[in-house]
């Protein structure tokens, strides 16, 4: 059974934390979700981690503020750059020591980019291998929504107007009868080819957890960020990106663009999948993941991070931008 752990950041936002295996593993495996969703997302890999790695590989999944068990937050830090703090002090207090390894779905690649990005001393100090899964550096330049441009602007267009109406609603949570109608177009928007039933529960039941203030609030950030020159700093690093080709939100275009910043990335395009692959494609996503575990696990100890060396432990709340 997993551990659950509670991070307190410095503006008092709770982070529920989930993990497995030792504190003194030789790996520590962050899994960051999506927005809207919650750690639950990753149930497949964690599984599939503790299989191939038993007590090696500590894995840790949290909820982002404003999302799951986490507690909501001030508007003015729904934001990437206040994400990144939170990945920062979540490696503080998680995994202190050791390499780590670092697995990002859509916001949650987003965020850790953003965490390389304000805090390239701790980064460099910690982080060990890289995990990019249907996320995207270059905000919403390449989202079309698979339809024509035309249409995409106006679905934007809608869809940044009503964030910013939910940003204000504070920490409601969306209705259940709501989310019930809008499961077709939940299951259209985030799903491929096949999905399974329990998969659009799961992820119906994490959007009705999270904030409207998170749902709406992280829009502007989101589409804002450009972070490919970040990326080309980290070229070092073992990493793998994952794509489906019917992904209507971040499609194969960004996940190209991070193999090409990022010229050791393993890039694998799945066909037929959509959005969500850690559930649509779970053996593509948990062999990419081992791969760069094993390279992780097998660099010589004296070539591992050890520690939060760098730029130091992370205090206090980032700058909202």
């Amino acid at each position: 059974m997993p551990e659950h752990l509670e991070v307190r950041l410095p503006d008092d936002v709770r982070l529920h934390v989930e993990a497995s295996g030792p504190a003194d593993a030789e790996v520590t495996a962050i899994l960051l979700h999506g927005w809207t969703l919650d750690g639950r997302s990753w149930h497949r890999q964690l599984d599939d981690v503790r299989e191939r790695f038993g007590d090696r590989v500590r894995v840790v999944t949290y909820d982002a503020r404003g999302h799951g068990r986490s507690s909501c937050m001030a508007l003015r830090t729904a934001t990437l750059t206040q994400l990144g703090d939170d990945l920062a002090a979540v490696v503080d207090e998680v995994a202190p020591t050791g390499p780590v390894v670092l697995v990002g779905h859509s916001m949650g690649g987003m965020t850790v980019m953003e965490y390389a990005h304000r805090h390239p001393g701790h980064f460099a100090a910690r982080v060990a291998g890289l995990v990019f899964v249907s996320t995207t550096a270059e905000g919403h330049t390449h989202t079309v929504y698979g339809l024509s441009p035309r249409i995409a602007r106006l679905i934007r267009l809608a869809e940044t107007t009503g964030a910013g109406v939910l940003a204000r609603c504070g920490s409601w949570r969306p209705p259940h009868a709501l989310l019930r109608a809008l499961r077709p177009s939940i299951r259209w928007m985030l799903f491929g080819d096949r999905c399974d039933p329990a998969d659009i529960r799961l992820v119906t039941s994490a959007v009705a957890h999270a904030s409207l203030r998170s749902i709406g609030g992280f829009r502007a950030s989101i589409g804002a960020q450009h972070r490919l020159d970040t990326l080309t700093e980290l070229a070092h690093l073992p990493a793998a990106a994952l794509v489906g080709d019917r992904d209507r939100l971040t499609p194969p275009p960004c996940a190209e663009s991070i193999a090409g910043a990022l010229p050791t990335t393993e890039l694998t395009v799945c066909p037929g999948a959509g959005h969500m692959l850690m559930m649509e494609r779970p053996d593509e996503v948990n062999g990419a993941l081992a791969a760069v575990l094993r390279q992780a696990l097998d660099r010589p100890a004296a070539e591992r991070p050890l520690s939060g060396a760098g730029d130091g432990p992370v205090a206090g709340v980032g700058t909202p931008g």
